[in-house]
């Protein structure tokens, strides 16, 4: 059984330890699947960057605009959607 890079079988592992890494292992898939959607919804309709430092930043934070910056936001946002679309 294959998961990610890495056998199953050549980890020594029961079958239970076995179910228990393939439910681990769909579910941070899943998760990290969501994470993704999430960032690229917030790129679409909020590219702002936080006033305060935040403790993850994913995929897509880096094209965001700097916190307070009003004037150029209509221009980037217009700019962005045609970009990404």
């Amino acid at each position: 059984m294959q998961i990610g890079e890495f056998l199953l079988h050549n980890l020594g592992l029961n079958i239970l330890e076995k179910i228990n890494c393939l439910y681990c292992s769909y579910f941070n898939g899943l998760i990290a699947y969501v994470g993704e959607i999430a960032a690229r919804t917030e790129l679409f309709w909020c590219p702002i960057r936080h006033a305060k430092k935040i403790a993850y930043r994913h995929s897509t934070y880096k094209e965001f605009l700097e916190y307070g910056d009003a004037k150029s936001f209509r221009e980037y946002l217009k700019e962005l959607r045609k970009k990404i679309q």
